[in-house]
C-alpha cells in the first residue's frame, strides 16, 4: 500500500498541494474517495482506512483549508472544493470512483456528482448531510460563525460543540480525536468554509435525478443532520439505501465503527457487481 502522499494539483487556482492518503492496494475494485467534514481533517476517516485499504484503493485528502493542506482566505464555495478534488482524481488517474461525504463533505459529494457525473462516480455515500439550500437564519448565522472563528480561534467553538458533534456517552478517545481535529483547524480555512457553505446551491433537484446508487448514513442521536433528514435524502434518491446506526451522534463513522464500515462495505460491495 502507498504511503500518505502530497498530490500537485492541475489548476492554478487550486492550491499547490493538497495533502492525502493513498492507500493501493493494486486490485480492481472501485476506489473510494472519502470527503471529510467541517471542521476536522482526513484523520476522521482512519477506521475506515483501516478497514478497506487493504481490499481496494481508498483515497482521504485534507480539504482545502484545512489539515495539513494550504489555507484560502475569503470564501471557498463547495464548488472549488470539488473541482480541487476532480483535480486531485486527474492527478492520480483515478477513472471513476464512490464519494463518500459525511456532512459538508456529503455536500461536496452531491457537488462532485454534479461536476464528474455518473461516468466517473459510480455511486455516493451521503452520511449525516442533507441537500436543502441554507436559510436566510441559516446564511447570518454561518457569516457570523467565520466572524466569530477569526476573532476567537477555534477553542471555544470545539468546547461548546464537541458534544453534538458526537454524543456525550462516546468513547473518551473518540471524544479527544474529533476536539483535536476542531482545536488544531486553522480558523482562516474553517470561515473560507462557512462562508462558502452559506450559499451553496439546492442539490435536490439534482439527487432526484441521480443514476447511481446511494447509501445515505445517520446517527440515531445526530442533531445537526437528524433521521429526518436523512430520511428525506432517502426518499429523493431515486436508488438509495439508508442505514440508521444507533448509539451515534453526528461522526457514526468514528462513534460506531463496525456498523458504519458493515453498512460501508455492502454497498460497495453493490458497486463493485454493477448492475
Amino acid at each position: 500500500m502507498a504511503p500518505t502522499s502530497w498530490g500537485r494539483l492541475g489548476s492554478t487556482a487550486c492550491p499547490p498541494f493538497l495533502a492525502y492518503d493513498d492507500k493501493d492496494p493494486h486490485t480492481s475494485r472501485t476506489p473510494l474517495l472519502l470527503v471529510h467534514g467541517h471542521p476536522f481533517d482526513r484523520t476522521m476517516w482512519h477506521p475506515q482506512l483501516t478497514a478497506f485499504a487493504a481490499t481496494r484503493r481508498v483515497i482521504a485528502p485534507d480539504l482545502r483549508g484545512y489539515g495539513a493542506s494550504p489555507v484560502t482566505p475569503g470564501s471557498t464555495p463547495l464548488a472549488r472544493f470539488a473541482a480541487d478534488l476532480a483535480d486531485l482524481l486527474d492527478a492520480l488517474s483515478v477513472r471513476t470512483c464512490v464519494v463518500a461525504g459525511l456532512s459538508m463533505g456529503g455536500q461536496i459529494a452531491m457537488e462532485c456528482y454534479d461536476r464528474l457525473g455518473p461516468g466517473r462516480v459510480r455511486g455516493l455515500v451521503l452520511a449525516d448531510t442533507f441537500a436543502a439550500p441554507e436559510t436566510p437564519e441559516g446564511k447570518r448565522a454561518r457569516n457570523a460563525m467565520a466572524d466569530r472563528l477569526l476573532r476567537e480561534g477555534m477553542r471555544g467553538y470545539a468546547d461548546e460543540v464537541l458534544e453534538k458533534m458526537v454524543a456525550p456517552y462516546a468513547h473518551p478517545d473518540v471524544k479527544a480525536h474529533v476536539h483535536r481535529m476542531m482545536t488544531a483547524t486553522d480558523p482562516e480555512g474553517a470561515a473560507a468554509a462557512l462562508r462558502g457553505r452559506a450559499e451553496r446551491p439546492d442539490y435536490r433537484p439534482l439527487l432526484a435525478r441521480a443514476t447511481v446508487p446511494a447509501l445515505v448514513v445517520v446517527g440515531t442521536d445526530d442533531e445537526y443532520t437528524p433521521v429526518s433528514d436523512a430520511e428525506a435524502l432517502h426518499a429523493l434518491l431515486p436508488d438509495a439505501t439508508l442505514r440508521i446506526i444507533d448509539a451515534a451522534a453526528h461522526l457514526p463513522n468514528l462513534e460506531q465503527p463496525q456498523e458504519f464500515n458493515r453498512a460501508l462495505k455492502e454497498f460497495l460491495t453493490r458497486v463493485d457487481e454493477g448492475p
